[in-house]
């Protein structure tokens, strides 16, 4: 009998120490999951202190579309560039404050990637974009979808994230055709057998000066075609 009470308490002490331990990994696991990015924190305190007042257009995304000035690389001088490393497409859609701050006709949305190689599935990233689009809009901001890029093929796990990018893709202009929103398949031009082209990318995500010479002209083109 006494053994048998050793053995009770140890295990009610077991079950005590885990559900302490579960409540306090629950109560961590609250936090969003872009918060955890700690260029997320850094970049929106920027946008906090910069003093354009106003953008006639706006390049919303991650570490790609913050990987080049979009002024000089398009010749102008009304871009806000709003990309964040790593960030996904949660993040975005809880800074959109900054887009609309800056009054912009049109915003330019490139983001997924980080959704995807974070395991994130593709419908909850499509919801996710659709609410970017739909929140866009209702400021009467011309939103832009651009394709998610593809991985290089020396990028770890590249093949089977694809797979995944391409079904996103395939979303998104599906959305975009049944809701007449303009939409630029960047992948058209800067892949080949659904891999980045090794020229346009010097890690299998990020791009060389020759990748942004063709997006800034895909770009350019849909600013050409509604007068911006």
């Amino acid at each position: 009998m006494k053994y048998f009470s050793i053995i009770n308490s140890v295990y009610f002490f077991m079950v005590f120490v885990f559900s302490i331990n579960t409540f306090g990994q629950n109560a961590v696991d609250t936090k969003p999951q872009y918060l955890y990015n700690p260029n997320y924190t850094l970049e929106v305190d920027k946008y906090k202190t910069y003093m354009m007042k106003q953008a006639d257009i706006v390049m919303l995304g991650n570490s790609l579309t913050h990987g080049i000035n979009w002024n000089e690389l398009l010749g102008r001088t009304s871009i806000s560039e709003q990309g964040i490393p790593s960030d996904i497409s949660e993040g975005v859609i809880n800074r959109l404050e900054y887009v609309y701050k800056l009054n912009p006709k049109m915003c330019f949305v490139m983001i997924g990637v980080n959704d995807i190689f974070s395991w994130i599935s593709v419908d909850v990233i499509f919801a996710n974009y659709k609410s970017i689009i739909e929140k866009l809009k209702a400021k009467n901001i011309i939103p832009v979808i651009q394709s998610v890029l593809y991985a290089g093929k020396t990028q770890q796990s590249a093949e089977n994230r694809n797979i995944e990018i391409m079904k996103l893709n395939e979303l998104l202009m599906q959305y975009a055709k049944e809701n007449k929103i303009e939409f630029v398949n960047l992948n058209r031009k800067m892949s080949t057998s659904n891999f980045l082209k090794e020229e346009l990318t010097y890690d299998g995500i990020h791009l060389t000066s020759e990748g942004f010479q063709i997006w800034g002209r895909e770009v350019d083109k849909v600013l050409r075609k509604f007068s911006l």
